[in-house]
């Protein structure tokens, strides 16, 4: 922006332009997920969907950024194509040529689970730790996206991860990616189903 001198992270200006086009996306990526809900809801395979739609819901989110030239549309096809690391985290995610191979597979995995909580936690969990997309936010509201497909599915209420529970979210996560331990993940969206620690939704 303003001839190549946008920078949100030092400019106040810059900052509130990049929060009001991630909402605005927010808000239209929800609205294409609602589309998919409503496909489970009618009895379409959850996982058929999700796969069907994942992609619709992260050109979404990052249209405005795109229709501002801060994204080429480019940057929204396909799975990412570079390595990622995650801050603060031992999870390193596999390579790209690992993810083409690992998405068609966890999509055949979802469709083919008949256990509606497996597929609530495993859905979202093994989507955010191959970490196909290109853009760390775009990995995690899409994986959460995902997940409230599932639950919509078995009939659950849509969940949100609280702001203040984003550390216990964050540390659930690192122990299934790096000890192979799911069980607090599991608990920890069990008690989100439950009703426990409403609020607004923490990013990333």
């Amino acid at each position: 922006m303003r001839g190549g001198a946008w920078n949100p992270d030092r400019n106040a200006e810059d900052r509130a332009h990049r929060d009001a086009l991630a909402a605005r996306g927010y808000w239209q990526a929800y609205q294409a997920v609602r589309g998919s809900v409503r496909r489970v809801a009618e009895g379409e395979n959850p996982g058929t969907v999700a796969e069907e739609d994942h992609r619709i819901w992260y050109r979404e989110m990052f249209a405005p950024s795109v229709a501002a030239g801060l994204a080429r549309p480019a940057d929204l096809a396909g799975y990412r194509n570079t390595p990622v690391y995650i801050q603060r985290s031992m999870h390193v995610p596999p390579s790209p040529p690992a993810v083409r191979d690992a998405m068609p597979a966890f999509f055949d995995l979802l469709r083919d689970e008949p256990e509606p909580s497996v597929r609530v936690v495993l859905g979202h969990f093994l989507f955010v730790h191959v970490h196909p997309c290109p853009d760390g936010n775009g990995r995690g509201r899409i994986g959460r996206f995902l997940m409230n497909v599932m639950l919509a599915a078995a009939g659950w209420p849509w969940a949100i991860i609280p702001v203040e529970r984003r550390d216990e979210y964050m540390a659930a996560l690192e122990a299934a990616s790096v000890r192979q331990e799911i069980g607090p993940f599991a608990d920890f969206l069990a008690g989100l189903v439950d009703g426990r620690g409403p609020g607004p939704e923490a990013g990333g």
